[in-house]
């Protein structure tokens, strides 16, 4: 994290403010989004080296413990006897809250202040860590992590909102680029991080450590937001889209939660009732959006957002990418510790070559970019198909104590694939919203990302530990790679829809 820290002072993210103070953008500034006149950046909101840091820290955070937990469920099995299902509820629980809160957390951060969100939700998100940490049982657990999900869901959109908000041009670009190589890093980071705690159980604590470390963290968090990060809002705030709120929260729960809970109880009534009601309630809030635009009020999924044709091409392509993310990372961590029997040091470290192969990759995205435009995304959608390929052939072709050294060559090349898509991608979705949007612009695509990657540990981790008993480990996890290997195809040809250029 620090290493991005340099990379953002070095490539001057502090930058002069416009002296303008007619609410639009200097003529000689470049405009950075959407059509209409764009906020200029206020004085004295300006975000520097330090300040971006923090909002990166706190951008990692929220992902980090997305997957940290992946490998450590086998210790919380072991020392809560919590049983499959409510194992499933320790995952679910924060996706499905992080990801129904996400856009309410971007409106509210552009109404009453992106830094004071900020603030609230990394403050909550350290004192629901240190409830997880400290759950005397499974279900005090769950819902510890079910609050958890929800302070994410105040602190991450404030990320995006502030970089747009205080950075233009090319400035923005690279502060994006840092956040989308930030973003693909907690997530290979977390279950890295996860089972060396684990393993080292530090004190005795075991797999607590894994929440508990977040607290000293976000301390620090705190006091760096306190001096660096600048204020912000929307100069046109609006207030909170009730109906599409609690129309939306029902629509995400009504298809996480039984797809999640499914497997582990059996597939009872109520999970084929509640995916029945999905569409319905999917169907009811675009209803309820457009009519509240059409009425002149506050949308909370404005639909003008959705005609900007970057966002919603890139939310197309981010959905597929985010399920074989999220579903190769999970089934990877079970199956190397209860298949291959691996300590969780090992299955961590065994992800070791992808990460550092997207940090490298995504370092590199902004030159290529300049070059290529947003072909890097299919570039890096090719490379990531060989990548799993070459992991396929490891596991089928391979001895049968697999370690390390066979699965490295395809985690390695699979993670410089995924370093020049997400980055780039996230950069391109955001590129045309307005900065006056820029909290319910970041809501709706971390909203579509968390989704997808809930539904990715949901699906592909179901299939996974469906065909164990019959299959056998080995055959399992090629079965599902194969399903990995098709979305991975979906998100090249998909990515060829982009638009070319960037801004």
């Amino acid at each position: 994290m620090k290493r991005l820290w340099y990379q953002a002072e070095a490539a001057g993210i502090v930058f002069p403010v416009s002296k303008t103070t007619t609410g639009t953008a200097h003529p000689s500034t470049p405009a950075a989004t959407g059509s209409g006149p764009v906020p200029a950046i206020r004085h004295g909101a300006v975000l520097g080296p330090l300040g971006l840091f923090t909002v990166l820290l706190g951008g990692a955070l929220p992902l980090i413990d997305f997957f940290i937990v992946n490998v450590a469920l086998p210790a919380i099995d072991s020392d809560l006897a919590a049983g499959p299902a409510v194992l499933e509820l320790v995952v679910a629980g924060y996706g499905v809250a992080y990801a129904v809160l996400l856009v309410v957390g971007g409106r509210l951060g552009d109404t009453a202040g992106r830094r004071r969100l900020f603030l609230i939700g990394m403050a909550a998100f350290g004192l629901t860590s240190l409830a997880c940490g400290l759950a005397p049982g499974a279900w005090t657990l769950v819902g510890a992590r079910v609050a958890q999900g929800a302070a994410a869901a105040l602190m991450l959109p404030q990320v995006l909102a502030t970089i747009q908000a205080t950075t233009q041009g090319a400035r923005r670009a690279r502060a994006m680029s840092l956040y989308g190589a930030t973003a693909g890093l907690s997530m290979v980071l977390g279950q890295i991080l996860g089972g060396v705690l684990v393993a080292a159980d530090v004190a005795g604590s075991g797999w607590r450590s894994v929440f508990l470390v977040n607290v000293p963290v976000v301390v620090l968090g705190l006091v760096l937001a306190v001096r660096a990060v600048p204020e912000t809002r929307s100069e046109r705030p609006a207030s909170v889209d009730v109906p599409g709120t609690l129309l939306l929260a029902l629509a995400l729960v009504s298809l996480l939660l039984p797809l999640t809970e499914g497997r582990a109880t059996g597939w009872p009534l109520w999970t084929w009732v509640s995916l029945g009601v999905f569409p319905f309630a999917a169907a009811a809030f675009c209803f309820a959006e457009h009519r509240a635009d059409r009425l002149g009020r506050s949308p909370l999924v404005p639909p003008s957002l959705l005609r900007l044709r970057s966002l919603r091409r890139g939310l197309v392509m981010v959905v597929p990418f985010s399920i074989g993310f999220s579903g190769f990372m999970f089934v990877i961590a079970v199956a190397l510790q209860q298949g291959l029997r691996m300590g969780p040091v090992a299955a961590g470290l065994a992800l070791a070559p992808m990460a550092v192969a997207f940090f490298a990759a995504s370092l590199a995205g902004p030159r290529l970019v300049g070059r290529f435009g947003s072909r890097v995304i299919t570039a890096g959608g090719v490379l990531q198909g060989v990548g799993v390929a070459l992991i396929l052939l490891a596991v089928q072709l391979g001895r049968p104590d697999l370690g390390l050294a066979e699965l490295a060559p395809g985690v390695a090349v699979a993670g410089l694939g995924q370093g020049l898509q997400l980055p780039v991608l996230i950069r391109l979705m955001l590129s045309d919203v307005p900065a006056d949007r820029a909290g319910v612009g970041s809501g709706v695509m971390s909203t579509t990302q968390q989704s997808a990657l809930a539904v990715g540990v949901a699906t592909l981790g179901s299939l996974f530990l469906t065909l164990v008993p019959s299959m056998g480990t080995r055959d399992a996890l090629a079965v599902t790679l194969l399903v990995q290997l098709g979305l991975v195809a979906l998100t090249a040809l998909l990515s060829l829809r982009l638009p070319r250029v960037m801004g």
